[in-house]
């Protein structure tokens, strides 16, 4: 898939180049469930990764099994004990309505995801309170490993575009969407492609 995924988009110069400077793309399907991959989505919520590494170790104390709760555990916890981790109360709505579409079969299981096309999926959770569109795309990129997922409200993505394509202003989600069909089926590496653009750029900038 790597190589395929090099060759074509190597099509698109900024992309060579992006490929020849950053190598192989490392994207592969996760370990963790949906369930388990949006809730740890809401903990990363505004939060640096050390602090929600944080909160995520102390939520999954608070239960005696010492993995992952699952969803009728989380329904079950009182919202009180919950927030003792560190959660706000809207991150604790959110946990719990996960769980509840979890239980009800809406939040489907990964097997149940190889027969779900992108967008199906996103329609599906994003009626969970507290999980967006952009939410459900990583979770389609990074647990499922979906290979044509272009997020485009990503403000990583639009920046590296930016920057690696020699703009002045970030284009705007409707603009890299449509230059983004170039890339099809492999929106997902184009992307992972640009948030290394936009490390770059930081880290040249510290």
């Amino acid at each position: 898939m790597t190589a395929t995924a090099s060759r074509h988009l190597a099509r698109d110069p900024v992309m060579r180049g992006l490929i020849r400077r950053h190598g192989p793309c490392p994207l592969a399907p996760g370990l963790w469930s949906p369930y388990e991959a949006l809730s740890r989505a809401i903990a990363h919520q505004q939060l640096n990764g050390r602090a929600a590494q944080t909160i995520l170790a102390r939520f999954i104390a608070l239960f005696p099994s010492g993995r992952f709760p699952t969803p009728a555990a989380v329904l079950a916890a009182r919202a009180t004990r919950l927030r003792r981790a560190g959660f706000s109360r809207a991150k604790v709505r959110a946990l719990k309505d996960i769980a509840r579409h979890a239980v009800e079969g809406v939040v489907p299981t990964r097997r149940a995801c190889r027969a779900l096309a992108d967008e199906a999926i996103i329609e599906r959770l994003t009626p969970i309170h507290g999980v967006g569109r952009w939410t459900v795309e990583m979770l389609l990129i990074f647990t499922l490993g979906r290979l044509d997922v272009l997020p485009v409200d990503d403000f990583g993505v639009r920046e590296g575009f930016r920057v690696a394509y020699g703009r002045r202003t970030r284009p705007t989600p409707t603009a890299l969407r449509a230059y983004g069909e170039r890339w099809k089926p492999y929106r997902s590496v184009a992307a992972w492609y640009l948030w290394r653009a936009a490390s770059d750029a930081r880290r040249a900038t510290e």
